[in-house]
């Protein structure tokens, strides 16, 4: 079976427009880089569930995931100014990164630990003037050169010149500041592939970071980012989308290291058993119940869609001014989901999302979602939202004032996952059966997952 021959061509089951044929409807011309139709095929079996649950695989993520890949460290806004750090964590392992010199080049990244016992450099973001151990003294300047050393009678063995921090790879892309802690790793441009041309006309660089959520759950790392990386669930677990989503209707692709899925909103979801109104349809994509009265009216002769592109034309007019204008509707409106293999999840357009999942500390049983909303910004940039971390029984609604709507969204896809990692102990199929093509993201997921970590590797 080709990657050509497992995508619908006519919407689900022949029902209902293909994203390019929405595409074809759209009242402005849409960017080359939306006409891209490059569905994956990665075979019909299934997935181990043991790499899910067992201690095994989350030692083998170590050794050939975590410790070789290029992977999110933090924003680059957080690093503005020389002696600016941040602090990345990932399983077992500890990274300092710290803004040395003014800009490109000017962050380097090191391994958060003292030379001489091993506490800790960092334990947060802040501003230094130099890297100061607060256990006894040792000190490096912000480019990795031992400084001081405390009682330097007593250590004859310590040589300045070999007494530096360890480095790892640092790398930027859109904003984002990545690292990798293999030295012989390929640069990171190479890894990311052709995905500036994806975010030409929504360039994430030029984003402040307005909300910064992040919340413990307990689930395997990869359970969780599972289920944001398709449209499959929304019929069940959002079913309050259903009028103006069309989520069997949506296009998934794969380039490379990156995969992509684009949903269309304002059009109804193919499942749907009645066919809604223009309003109806916009009235479920700005959280309104069908009943309510409408925030938005639709206007005689138009749809949903243009609708929604033009509120979200006029409210970025004061920001990115004409450039605005230049925008189709399609861009405005759908939702433009992206995987950065391992973990990262950039959204395109300017839909404001960008996720990351990560394993919470050394536990294989638990994981860190996060959540930032990236504005787009004019003038002076905003200094970036500091983390808001919740605990595993607090709600996302407990962070309703910064993330809107999208707490309740959350809610209800968390609703799912604890007893997915409950349902997968259950279990006596030893595989999970993915969709060929509505799960592709999560199957070209897992097929370069294979390749950094081989069988018995």
């Amino acid at each position: 079976m080709t990657a050509e021959s497992t995508r619908p061509r006519t919407g689900f089951l022949g029902k209902g427009p293909t994203y390019q044929d929405l595409l074809d409807q759209d009242s402005k011309p849409v960017p080359a880089s939306l006409r891209r139709d490059e569905p994956g095929y990665y075979g019909s079996d299934d997935v181990p569930v043991e790499r899910y649950l067992s201690r095994e695989w989350h030692e083998r993520e170590k050794v050939g995931l975590w410790s070789r890949v290029w992977q999110f460290a933090c924003r680059e806004e957080v690093l503005a100014e020389v002696g600016d750090t941040a602090v990345y964590d990932i399983v077992d392992k500890s990274y300092l990164l710290v803004r040395t010199e003014p800009g490109a080049g000017g962050i380097k990244a090191y391994v958060n630990a003292c030379l001489h016992r091993g506490r800790a450099l960092r334990d947060g973001p802040g501003r230094v003037d130099e890297l100061l151990c607060s256990f006894h003294g040792f000190c490096w300047s912000l480019s990795g050169k031992l400084k001081r050393v405390p009682s330097a009678w007593d250590f004859p063995q310590v040589k300045p010149d070999e007494f530096r921090l360890p480095e790892v790879r640092v790398g930027t892309w859109g904003g984002f500041v990545f690292l990798n802690p293999d030295r012989d790793c390929e640069p990171l441009e190479a890894f990311l592939g052709d995905l500036d041309p994806f975010f030409e006309r929504w360039p994430l660089e030029q984003r402040y970071t307005r909300v910064h959520v992040s919340k413990v759950i307990r689930t395997n790392w990869k359970v969780a980012q599972e289920a944001f990386m398709e449209s499959f669930h929304v019929i069940t677990t959002h079913p309050q989308l259903l009028p103006g989503f069309g989520d069997a209707n949506s296009q998934y692709d794969v380039f490379g290291n990156v995969s992509r899925a684009i949903s269309p909103r304002g059009v109804p979801s193919p499942y749907l058993p009645w066919d809604p109104t223009e309003q109806e349809r916009l009235n479920s994509q700005i959280d309104q119940r069908l009943d309510d009265p409408p925030m938005l009216e639709v206007p005689d002769g138009r749809t949903a869609r243009q609708t929604l592109a033009e509120a979200a034309r006029t409210s970025l007019r004061p920001v990115i001014g004409e450039g605005a204008e230049q925008l189709s509707d399609a861009e405005l409106v759908d939702s433009y989901y992206f995987t950065v293999f391992p973990n990262m999840h950039p959204w395109g357009g300017y839909n404001q999302i960008t996720y990351r999942w990560r394993p919470n500390g050394d536990d294989h049983e638990s994981c860190l979602m996060e959540v930032f909303l990236l504005s787009p910004f004019k003038g002076e940039r905003p200094a970036p939202s500091p983390e808001l971390r919740l605990g595993p029984d607090e709600p996302w609604r407990s962070a309703v004032e910064q993330l809107g709507s999208l707490a309740r969204v959350f809610d209800q896809d968390e609703f799912n996952l604890e007893a997915v990692q409950k349902g997968l102990k259950a279990m006596s199929k030893p595989g999970l059966s993915f969709g060929v093509y509505q799960e592709s993201k999560i199957r070209h997921f897992h097929a370069l997952y294979d390749a950094w970590l081989p069988p018995g590797g």
